[in-house]
């Protein structure tokens, strides 16, 4: 008769034989692996292993301390999963997971073990932090109430994004999302902003160009880039989004103020969902694990802006969410956006029919608003929304009436023109002072009699007269000294408005 022993039975068995040896063998800090695949290690030992702590093999492998259970331990192997055979022995290192953080991460590209990865040697800092960090508490964090400009026109004026708020950035494949974030990046230069941008199951062509992109407009300067692209082991993936809030919180804690972009937290579920898979937790909505929501939360949650006791310091979070057809519905969407302060929606209709970045202003909102805004950006972009809103109910009106009055013609007119105002090509973001100046000339009707062939060169010509006009740079100067809309900026404002725009109207 045969008998089978099973492999918990088995260790058991050596652990009683070891007890009983002259020679006592420790097993709380060596393990042994049972079984190794997918990327995830059953280990027996390890019995006083710490949940995220970081283990490794004799031949230098990393893994994560996931699965604390009565007689396995489950590892996520962080290197290459040839290199763990079964007989390997994981040893402790007695340390939760922690990256490296400071100024020697600023301009390079590094993995989500804060290795690097551009070649330019080794990242030289002395101080570490655990990648899962606490959330500051509601009596440490201060209202949002300092603006962090992305020189996007749209979101600027309509969803305006602070220093320390969650803003989500939501659409299809290929909508622009990618190319908001590096614009919000490029428009930090001289402001003080460290920015980090995550790139989760990205291709490495996008992510290098990317680079390349940030490198020669100086952005490198400011920007470390965390990357754990498509081909690298789903453990890390899920990490990377939380060493680039690490890295972002070292300059937060500091009274400095940080960006971090989380590009994207669809790509980092599905990783987080195949390791939960393959450790065997329960699979619940979409097969994703019970805690997928806790996932983001305590990532999101970090994003803050401090109080003046605690030095004023601010972490500004830009998620980006993939969906399927616009469908904000979709689990994860629904989830990150009841986390998040807000949503900036690009629609891939607004895209294909070059309405550029394809932002719908009726589904993205700020929650907090004017609060993020100067004055005067505040006060110019007050009744855009409505506008707006205006403009489109009546524009599917138009296509079942021909005849219209004059009122609904000059409303459809004025709505156009601001459309126009909306469109911005990528990597080329815009001062808020021209920003306020468009947005006037929009909201108040003076490029209503430019002809639609002419409207782009309209704006393009105002932007430039406030730079070389006489009372443009009269306007600037006034702007930087005190940016609110009142008489004085007013009448500068008509004036440029005036001299740039009267050689576009018709009639």
């Amino acid at each position: 008769m045969n008998i089978q022993l099973k492999p918990d039975e088995i260790s058991a068995l050596l652990r009683r034989q070891m007890q009983q040896a002259d020679r006592p063998v420790d097993v709380a800090e060596v393990g042994t692996v049972l079984s190794v695949g997918d990327g995830i290690a059953r280990v027996d030992g390890l019995s006083t292993v710490m949940y995220n702590e970081l283990v490794e093999t004799e031949s230098g492998v990393a893994g994560l301390a996931l699965n604390l259970e009565e007689d396995s331990v489950g590892i996520a192997i962080l290197d290459d999963v040839t290199l763990v055979r079964e007989g390997d022995l994981f040893r402790r290192t007695g340390r939760v997971i922690s990256v490296p953080v400071g100024k020697a991460l600023t301009g390079r590209v590094v993995d989500a073990l804060g290795r690097p990865l551009d070649g330019k040697g080794p990242v030289l800092s002395d101080e570490l932090l655990p990648v899962e960090g606490f959330a500051p508490s509601i009596i440490e964090r201060k209202n949002v109430c300092e603006p962090l400009q992305t020189g996007i026109l749209a979101i600027d004026a309509l969803t305006p994004i602070g220093r320390g708020q969650r803003e989500l950035i939501i659409g299809d494949r290929k909508t622009g999302k990618t190319t908001l974030a590096v614009d919000t990046i490029l428009n930090q230069a001289g402001t003080g902003v460290q920015c980090f941008y995550v790139a989760v199951g990205q291709k490495l062509s996008t992510v290098s160009a990317l680079h390349k992109l940030l490198s020669e407009r100086g952005a490198m300067a400011y920007t470390t880039i965390v990357l754990a692209n498509a081909s690298e082991p789903a453990p890390l993936q899920y990490l990377a989004p939380y060493t680039g809030c690490a890295m972002a919180e070292y300059w937060r804690d500091r009274g400095g103020h940080a960006l971090v972009i989380y590009d994207d937290l669809t790509k980092h579920a599905q990783a987080y969902r195949q390791m939960s898979l393959l450790l065997r937790r329960p699979p619940g909505r979409e097969a994703f694990p019970g805690d997928i929501f806790y996932l983001h939360s305590r990532l999101l949650e970090r994003a803050a802006k401090l109080s003046d006791e605690k030095g004023g310091g601010s972490l500004t979070a830009l998620p980006i969410v993939e969906t399927q057809a616009n469908d904000i519905s979709a689990y994860i969407p629904t989830n990150v956006i009841s986390i998040t302060d807000g949503q900036i929606f690009l629609e891939a209709g607004l895209f294909h029919e070059g309405q550029r970045p394809a932002i719908n202003p009726g589904v993205s909102v700020s929650r907090v608003g004017g609060d993020a805004q100067v004055k005067a950006m505040k006060q110019a972009a007050g009744p855009l929304r409505v506008l707006l809103a205006q403009y489109r109910e009546l524009e599917a009106f138009m296509r079942f009436s021909s005849d219209l009055d004059a009122g609904t013609l000059e409303q459809l007119a004025v709505g156009r023109s601001l459309m126009y105002v909306l469109r911005q090509a990528p990597n080329q973001p815009v001062a808020v002072h021209k920003q306020v100046a468009v947005l006037f000339a929009g909201t108040e009707k003076a490029l209503v009699k430019v002809p639609d062939s002419r409207l782009r060169e309209a704006v393009k010509d105002l932007y430039d007269a406030v730079d070389t006009y006489e009372n443009g740079k009269a306007y600037a100067a006034r702007f930087a000294s005190s940016p609110v809309m009142d008489d004085e900026l007013k009448g500068l404002l008509t004036r440029v408005i005036e001299d740039s725009v009267r050689k576009y109207r018709k009639g």
